[in-house]
Formats: C-alpha cells, structure tokens, sequence
C-alpha cells in the first residue's frame, strides 16, 4: 500500500521507498496554513516553503530580497496546516554562505520553522556543507540546474545543460552531492533526457521542475498551476484551474495527474 493511502507522515525514507517501488510523488509550494491544509487534503506528498514567496506573495522580482527571518514565519504558517506531508524549506540567498551561517541557519528552519528538510542551491561551495548538514542530521535537498539565486550570474532563467560540457558536469555534481549526503535531488529547467539519465543513476529520490516527465517527483509553484501567480506562467507549468471547479480539485488533479505519469509531457519539458 502507498503512503498516501496509509496517510502515515511523509518523510524522507518514504520517498526512496516510493523510488524503489517505482511509484511518483507530488510536491507543490505553499506559504500559509489555509492553502497547506488544501494541499494535505489533496494528497500532495511534499510540501516546500520556496523562497518563490517573495514574487507570488511579496510581489519582488526574484528571490533575492527574501530573509531567513520570512522563511522561518512561512514555514511555521505551513507547519500549523498540515501533518502528513514532508515540509521542505528553502534556504534564502546568501544563508549558506559560509559553514557556519550555514550550519546556524539550517538549524533555525528546523528548531525554529520546523523544517524537516532544508534546501539549498548548488554551487562548488556547497558540496562540504551538505556533507556537514548530513552528519549532524539534518535532511538535505540539493537543487541543481537553473538555480533563482544566482540568476544575476547565469544571466536569466535558462535552461541547464543543454551542451555536452555542461550535461556532464550536472551528472557529476548530483552523484557527487548525493555522496555528499543529499537526501533528495531538485532538478529545474534541464533537458529531460539529462533529468532521466540523472534520475536512474542516482539513489536519492529526484523532484523535476521543467525537467521533463522521468524524475521520480515532480513540483510547481502552487499559484501557477491554480492561474494566480502575477506575470507570465512558466511554459512548463500548466493551468489545473481549467478544468476544475474549486482549488481543491485544481491541486487533486495535479498530484493524480503526476502519480499517473501524464503530467508533464514534452509540452511542458525542454529537449
């Protein structure tokens, strides 16, 4: 039997026993207890506290402006509306800068926002702190790919990958952060056949994002598949408000739609 149908807490050893089993897993975003209720009542398995707050709930135009201080409060808002999914909480720009900011903040979103997993960006600093956070018992997830934080670096939000070089390094950088101690893997905005060679070369449980319909898990911003995001949709994000009549049904749609493999298709992928 499934997770969701025992409705026993998510936790991290309940994702790699779904990859094991072969059997998908939803995740979706969320920032307070109303819309995190909904999405336990929907079946959605992870739940992040994305530091895509600060565009859909503060209106800036990146996740830059974002504090360690507002992750803490969105996740005690999600925590208070939910049990059964895993809360997994991104890590704001520069909270990792450094081990010691790293090891400090990461222990604030869990003592403090009950975060059962912390997220943080890939970059070449990051690989001895995940292996940090691993040994002192903290759930990592290791986010590769496009990655917001260093949009001003990489000059946009593009696709990664797409070239030979930059496909092997990706390879490389997910086993080795894997082997670091990541528990999870975030892939964004990849090829989707980089996101499936990456997926069946790595132990840990993969979530995708624009990254194609291979991952083991896939994950939206809750406001983009409900039409309420300001600004454009991302291409590979898809409207469940369509054809549903309440949000509820909107996000039942998704997580059925993830767990049945027919979201997404190359649609909403990259080549």
């Amino acid at each position: 039997m499934s997770a969701q149908g025992e409705q026993r807490p998510v936790t991290v050893a309940t994702l790699k026993a779904m990859k094991a089993n072969g059997e998908r897993f939803s995740s979706l975003t969320a920032y307070d207890a109303s819309f995190a209720s909904v999405l336990e009542r929907a079946g959605i398995d992870v739940v992040l506290v994305g530091d895509s707050l600060g565009m859909v709930v503060q209106g800036v135009e990146t996740t830059i402006p974002v504090t360690m201080d507002e992750m803490i409060y969105h996740s005690q808002l999600v925590g208070r509306g939910m049990n059964r999914p895993l809360l997994m909480v991104d890590m704001p720009f520069m909270s990792y800068a450094t081990p010691e900011a790293c090891l400090s903040n990461a222990a604030r979103l869990m003592k403090e926002g009950g975060a059962q997993v912390v997220k943080l960006e890939w970059g070449e600093l990051q690989l001895d702190m995940v292996r940090r956070l691993s040994e002192c018992g903290i759930p990592v997830c290791a986010h590769l790919g496009l990655t917001p934080q260093a949009v001003h670096k990489i000059g946009g939000y593009r696709v990664q990958g797409r070239d030979d070089e930059t496909a092997a390094k990706l390879r490389e950088d997910a086993i080795a952060l894997e082997k670091a101690g990541a528990d999870i893997l975030l892939l964004e905005c990849v090829p989707m056949e980089l996101a499936k060679e990456i997926t069946a070369a790595a132990e840990a449980p993969v979530i995708g994002i624009g990254a194609g319909p291979d991952t083991d898990g896939q994950i939206l911003v809750l406001y983009d598949i409900l039409d309420i995001a300001p600004g454009k949709r991302t291409r590979f994000s898809r409207n469940f408000m369509v054809d549903n009549d309440s949000i509820e049904d909107a996000v039942r749609d998704f997580d059925r739609s993830v767990k049945e493999g027919s979201f997404p298709t190359a649609e909403y992928a990259f080549k």
